[in-house]
């Protein structure tokens, strides 16, 4: 799923938004035997010590499955999100799936209950798979970031776009579901997801409809989040709903190519 060795350092760099100085004080760890990248940002905590729960990166790069990938996402503290979430929301799917859907973090209804996109985007982006043909028990969604970002509002918690140090902190997480699932085709909803695979801001309209160059070894679409359906006005609603069931049938079609 990672490029090799010799270029592990510019996709860390590239996939985690670093520039060459803050590189230099970081350490990326590699399986020597592999060649390939075997963590994240940070450093490797001492044998038989327990993890840093601030650092992510040696429990997602340690972790062999999804059930212990998800076991160390519900204790990852790589940011200040955690603390209001009610819980951490894994992706979830098919284990080895050709497609993966990355969106930007759970809403309010996913926070709730520990499942990505079970909210009203959810319902959008199921409506778009079953035009599309795809049933989502064969795939895998997952999000960006882990943790539900909010502001309190009285009794309501209104979301918010992640930053993107939170973007950055959860980074670790991503790639090691990106290493077990191993997909063959990956499509960002929505600018998060795109920056969190890119490693850059991107403007969707620009890149939509066509594979976006990167390192990894899937091909990587970039689309619109089923969310932002909702909030188009409802003249343009089912206009802006086509364009999303052609970008998701366009990386469904990508799996056989």
């Amino acid at each position: 799923m990672f490029p090799r060795a010799r270029h592990a350092k510019r996709f860390a760099t590239a996939s985690c938004g670093y520039d060459a100085s803050q590189w230099a004080e970081t350490r990326v760890l590699y399986r020597t035997n592999s060649g390939r990248l075997a963590s994240g940002l940070g450093t490797r905590s001492r044998r038989g010590a327990n993890p840093d729960p601030t650092d992510p990166s040696e429990p997602a790069s340690a972790a062999r499955s999804l059930t212990r990938l998800r076991a160390a996402v519900a204790e990852c503290r790589g940011c200040d999100l955690w603390e209001t979430a009610t819980q951490a929301v894994s992706g979830a799917g098919a284990a080895r799936a050709d497609l993966m859907l990355v969106g930007e973090e759970p809403g309010d209804r996913e926070d709730r209950q520990g499942r990505p996109f079970v909210g009203p985007a959810g319902r959008v982006l199921d409506d778009a798979l079953e035009q599309v043909g795809v049933r989502r028990s064969s795939i895998f969604v997952t999000n960006a970031v882990k943790h539900f970002a909010f502001m309190q509002r009285g009794k309501r918690r209104i979301h918010r776009p992640p930053t993107a140090d939170e973007i950055r902190a959860c980074h670790p997480w991503l790639e090691a579901e990106l290493r077990l699932v191993r997909p063959k085709v990956v499509v960002c909803l929505g600018a998060s997801a795109a920056r969190a695979i890119l490693g850059r801001p991107t403007t969707i309209r620009r890149v939509r409809g066509a594979p976006v160059e990167t390192p990894l070894d899937a091909t990587v679409f970039v689309t619109v989040h089923p969310s932002s359906i909702l909030r188009t006005d409802p003249p343009d609603r089912d206009a802006a709903m086509r364009a999303l069931v052609e970008d998701l049938r366009t990386a469904a079609a990508a799996v056989g190519a």
